[in-house]
């Protein structure tokens, strides 16, 4: 997708004025919050399985090209092909390759946030092969020429009559008089039309959740299945992962699908949680004749051994940005790139540069919410100072800003001239309140 994170201010004074949003944030939102707080309640280890999911992501990167390289090892052995890719244009290369090999003239896709960042979509359009988002709210969005607004509610922006809207205006070979008035009834119709799409895809693409290093597996978790007809039906399936999704084990694996879902959805675990290794086996009643798998680095491994190396442990919950005023208030669009919220904040200025998204660590109120609730213990807050350093060292912020926090520190080291400063100052906002 299109960067648009320098116009964040403009975009959120847009968003702040649209009503239709503010009312799907404010219907949506809580109830994420809620179910959330319930299935933590209702499990009394959550804490101790937050410290655990910490340490084993913590572990992971510490040896990270220890498990990358058994990871490709025993996908390789499966019959799986790995592919690296160091940029986002290598990435998109080589699933191109891959479609073109195939004799692709249509992709199903399941729910991925790295397609997202590498803009597979148009990509694959740019090059004659059709994609099509199965997941209901990716497949909504792309109905609308949009991007995910959340990272598991991409559509949460979004009232029923505008999804009627679109069915009718792109499903035309259905009845025009079909009754869509009851959410049923556009789920029917969704199903109806990608089922067809399913049957005739040549490549599936889907994400990973987690990457195991053990048996060389990757793993999705949906609701809907989309994940899985978009993994088993066609010919070819292409697994889009970034280096930070490896674990060591299937235990470790086990551990972190406890964390993601309750924290995600306030599930005990989401309705499909399917592993996929190598391709179709001859005593296999289903599957891909290949399987590859792309692994996207795209600025990560430049985020080791800095602070920032602590947001590589995200599991892409979405728990951060259920919890964000600052969301709640704007929602995903106005952050003009692939990942929103908090942890967004402190993400997108490491894959596409502080330069072009200096005002999305700025979009926080600092209240802790989005640490509080975070399944692996990531300190976004104190990521986000980080980068608001980062962007005074390098001069980025207005001049009148700099000028204000320079003079700020300066009073600030001067105790007695403080003081006299701020007296003077609540003085004179003193008189002019009498006036």
């Amino acid at each position: 997708m299109e960067i648009t994170s320098a116009a964040f201010r403009e975009n959120a004074v847009a968003a702040l004025s649209d009503p239709q949003l503010r009312r799907a944030l404010a219907n949506a939102g809580g109830g994420f919050v809620e179910r959330r707080r319930q299935a933590v309640a209702a499990l009394p280890e959550f804490e101790r399985l937050r410290d655990e999911a910490k340490r084993i992501k913590d572990h992971a990167l510490a040896h990270l090209d220890l498990y990358l390289e058994a990871y490709e090892r025993n996908a390789e052995a499966a019959g799986g092909q790995v592919h690296w890719a160091e940029t986002a244009a290598d990435a998109r290369a080589i699933v191109l390759a891959i479609c073109r090999g195939a004799g692709a003239r249509t992709v199903t896709k399941g729910k991925s946030m790295i397609a997202e960042e590498i803009a597979i979509n148009a990509h694959l359009e740019a090059a004659g092969i059709v994609p099509v988002e199965t997941d209901l709210g990716e497949y909504i969005i792309q109905l609308r020429g949009e991007g995910p607004s959340h990272i598991i509610a991409p559509a949460i922006h979004v009232n029923r009559d505008q999804i009627e809207a679109e069915f009718r205006r792109v499903h035309t070979h259905l009845p025009p008089e079909r009754d869509l008035r009851e959410p049923t009834s556009l789920l029917a119709e969704a199903r109806g039309v990608l089922r067809q799409k399913f049957l005739a895809a040549d490549v599936g693409i889907t994400g990973a959740n987690f990457l195991v290093a053990e048996t060389g597996s990757s793993i999705i978790v949906t609701n809907e299945g989309n994940g899985d007809l978009s993994q088993t039906l066609p010919k070819v399936h292409i697994v889009l992962a970034s280096i930070e999704k490896v674990v060591p084990t299937l235990e470790d694996a086990a551990t972190l699908l406890r964390v993601l879902a309750r924290s995600a959805t306030g599930q005990d675990m989401s309705v499909y949680t399917t592993f996929s290794t190598g391709p179709r086996r001859p005593e296999d009643p289903d599957g891909p004749e290949a399987y590859h798998v792309v692994i996207l680095d795209n600025g990560r491994s430049a985020m080791l051994g800095t602070a920032f190396q602590e947001m590589l442990r995200c599991i892409r919950c979405g728990a951060c940005m259920d919890h964000c005023p600052v969301y709640h208030a704007v929602g995903g669009h106005a952050y003009g790139a692939p990942y929103v919220g908090p942890m967004g904040a402190v993400l997108d200025p490491a894959l596409f540069g502080l330069e072009r998204t200096k005002d999305l660590p700025n979009a926080s109120t600092f209240c802790g919410r989005c640490e509080s609730v975070c399944p692996v213990r990531i300190p976004l807050p104190n990521l986000m100072r980080h980068w608001r350093e980062k962007e005074f060292e390098r001069g980025l912020q207005p001049a009148t800003q700099r000028f204000g926090l320079s003079l700020w520190a300066a009073l600030a080291r001067r105790p007695a001239l403080y003081r006299a400063a701020t007296a003077l100052a609540a003085r004179t906002l003193s008189g002019l309140s009498r006036r």
